[in-house]
């Protein structure tokens, strides 16, 4: 994820080139690999190994493209056929492509009608979501009486909130908090991970933080995730986004085995995954490939 558009467009042009450069685009019929994506951020990663993973042992050949960058980036390579197959997040996927806000009772349709303009589809999504999370200490949030974001507004102006780079521009971060809040932070300070941004508020050195919901370092409840009480955050099943073409080429098998890996990433499933990543320093193909062991 980076701080602004201007750089996204670097990063692709780099990325077209690299593509370019190496042949990796053109068509190559069913045998060419499936070319699988990722944002540069861990859960992303291990969801994209996930997938990527069960493809290989499905039988397909797969290439990785892991951390790419962020959406303004991954979302121009797959429509732009660099990419073939992205683990997504319904509400935040839909907000970029479309700028609508999407809800349960409308979210596949508006998705879907997005997709298909660029030649894209979403397969069956996950029953796992993972949204945006605003988190403080337990020490602040009970000197504070915090229990909802709008509890902050009170309090906002004295306090520094933490989180991607790219969390000023979004509508779902920084941005959304204000319009949808209120909420008038004191500074916002860029963290190159949610990781980081966890071990700054358990040091004190952060007064606020976005993580992510199903985060491990909320395990311990030495942080405490407030209630998004005025329902700025859509709802993020994690559903495979991939090219129309590739599906057609591949056949059903491919959308059959997909669906199946993602009937089983419940959000208690990629909590777990998290934990073993993120704090116990499981690498993310081992990971992948134990949890989709368990599956058999």
């Amino acid at each position: 994820m980076v701080a602004t558009r201007r750089t996204a467009s670097w990063v692709l042009l780099g990325l077209l080139l690299l593509v370019g450069c190496s042949g990796s685009a053109e068509r190559a019929g069913p045998d060419r690999g499936i070319r699988v994506a990722s944002f540069d951020f861990a859960e992303s990663r291990l969801l994209a190994e996930v997938y990527a993973t069960a493809l290989e042992q499905g039988g397909f050949r797969v290439d990785r493209h892991l951390a790419l960058g962020p959406r303004e980036v991954v979302a121009p390579a797959l429509a732009q056929d660099l990419v073939d197959l992205v683990p997504e997040y319904a509400g935040s996927a839909l907000q970029f492509l479309s700028g609508q806000a999407g809800r349960s009772a409308d979210l596949r349709a508006a998705l879907d009608a997005a997709l298909t303009r660029r030649g894209l589809t979403a397969l069956r999504p996950a029953p796992g979501q993972d949204q945006n999370g605003v988190v403080v200490s337990r020490a602040l949030a009970e000197r504070e009486q915090l229990e909802t974001v709008s509890d902050l507004v009170p309090v906002a102006g004295r306090l520094v909130l933490g989180g991607p780079p790219e969390c000023p521009e979004r509508p779902l971060c920084l941005r959304g908090l204000e319009q949808r809040y209120g909420l008038a932070f004191s500074g916002f300070v860029p963290f190159p991970s949610r990781a980081a941004t966890a071990e700054a508020l358990l040091a004190g050195q952060l007064d606020v933080g976005v993580l992510e919901t199903v985060d491990p370092y909320l395990a311990d409840g030495r942080l405490v995730l407030l209630v998004d009480d005025r329902g700025l955050q859509p709802p993020e099943p994690v559903v495979p986004v991939l090219r129309q073409e590739v599906l057609v080429e591949h056949g059903p098998e491919l959308a059959r085995l997909l669906d199946r890996v993602s009937a089983a990433l419940t959000t208690a499933a990629m909590t777990e995954l998290n934990r073993q990543v993120v704090l116990q320093g499981v690498s993310e193909r081992d990971a992948a490939a134990a949890w989709l062991r368990g599956l058999d």
